[in-house]
């Protein structure tokens, strides 16, 4: 931790403080106000078909990566799926409600143990079908989160972190004791947990899970935008700003702090699902504490409340990693100092909100107070 800081610190002092630095930061800035306000940028922009083909584009482009990669590849842009799938469930919890949740993995744990009980032919020996466990393990996911913010969410602060990283650790815990080894598994965890399958096609490949997960992050990108504009989602901000002045303007506070629970540890749920089914096997050790703490870096670092900035988080946390093996042993080092250079240097994240932006940026930028 002590080397973390300061790796951190040094690189912050010599490269954000330097005059080239600085002089290509503002370069770039300067480039990028140019194109966007050149006269094909704004003609496009004003067209109506213009988002229409670009997301056409942008599907085809998802749609057709995957062929061209082998079972490596595909397996790693899983994995950093799966982590997008957490942090959007996570960036609703920290970047829209403002609650800070270290026990993220409880839900994801709990999704992962609940569609393994219930198609795997061990220990229970339920098998159900896929996609009614599937349904069952996101219910049972989004139930966790409210039953826990009931007791839980009058809390603030540190208080609520606190508890949260108890009932995460509770849950590992109880995953790998014996007490519950007839039913869950105990260390050895649940194995030959089933797959999905369509018209009577299994998906059996790296390439089919991953088109699966590009799916659930399309719907799970879709279902956050649509609350993200909707009273929910100004309830949410209202209450980041200030829990008490939202309070005083006649929103029900622990409602939407509920709200906020179920549908990020739905979104865990679902994450845990597909990273089990995927792996045919779920067990205590993939739901440790570091899983918690890798979602909540990669909302961080890519930007809070930002959906392009969870992507792009989880890209650089969950995916450099694994295009550069050899740093494996400094994961945690690199991620001590990136945390610190972005805290102190773009503490908005590499991909910030736009409100976000404008509130820590607002001296420099020139925005008037009521323009948030």
């Amino acid at each position: 931790m002590l080397v973390s800081g300061l790796l951190g610190g040094v690189l912050y002092y010599l490269f954000a403080r330097a005059e080239w630095v600085i002089r290509i930061r503002e370069s770039i800035k300067a480039g990028g106000s140019k194109v966007t306000g050149s006269n094909i940028v704004r003609t496009i922009r004003q067209n109506p078909n213009a988002g229409f083909v670009a997301n056409a584009i942008l599907f085809l482009v998802l749609f057709s990566f995957p062929l061209f990669f082998g079972n490596y590849w595909n397996y790693t842009f899983g994995t950093v799926g799966i982590y997008v799938l957490m942090g959007l469930g996570l960036n609703i919890v920290v970047g829209f409600a403002g609650l800070l949740d270290l026990g993220y993995v409880a839900f994801f744990a709990i999704g992962a143990y609940a569609v393994g009980l219930l198609t795997s032919p061990e220990p229970i020996g339920i098998q159900l079908n896929f996609w009614l466990a599937l349904l069952i393990a996101v219910v049972t996911a989004a139930l966790s989160g409210i039953l826990l913010g009931i007791p839980v969410l009058r809390m603030r602060g540190d208080y609520l972190a606190i508890v949260t990283l108890g009932f995460g650790e509770i849950i590992r815990v109880l995953a790998k004791s014996d007490m519950l080894a007839d039913y869950a598994g105990g260390p050895q965890g649940v194995r030959d947990i089933a797959g999905p399958s369509v018209l009577g096609t299994s998906f059996i490949g790296e390439r089919d899970f991953l088109y699966l997960i590009i799916f659930a992050i399309l719907l799970l990108i879709f279902i956050t935008t649509r609350l993200q504009h909707s009273r929910v989602g100004r309830s949410w901000v209202a209450m980041r700003e200030d829990e008490t002045v939202a309070q005083a303007q006649g929103i029900n506070t622990l409602k939407a702090k509920l709200l906020a629970f179920a549908i990020g540890a739905a979104f865990a749920g679902l994450g845990g699902v597909l990273f089990a089914s995927r792996n045919q096997y779920t067990g205590p050790e993939d739901h440790s504490l570091l899983v918690s703490i890798n979602v909540l870096c990669l909302v961080i670092v890519g930007g809070m409340g930002s959906i392009p900035g969870v992507i792009s988080g989880a890209f650089v946390l969950k995916g450099l990693p694994e295009i550069l093996r050899q740093l494996e042993l400094y994961r945690l080092l690199a991620f001590g100092a990136l945390l610190v250079v972005m805290m102190i240097w773009r503490p908005e994240g590499i991909w910030p909100a736009p409100r976000r932006r404008i509130e820590l940026h607002e001296e420099e930028e020139g925005h008037p107070p009521d323009a948030l």
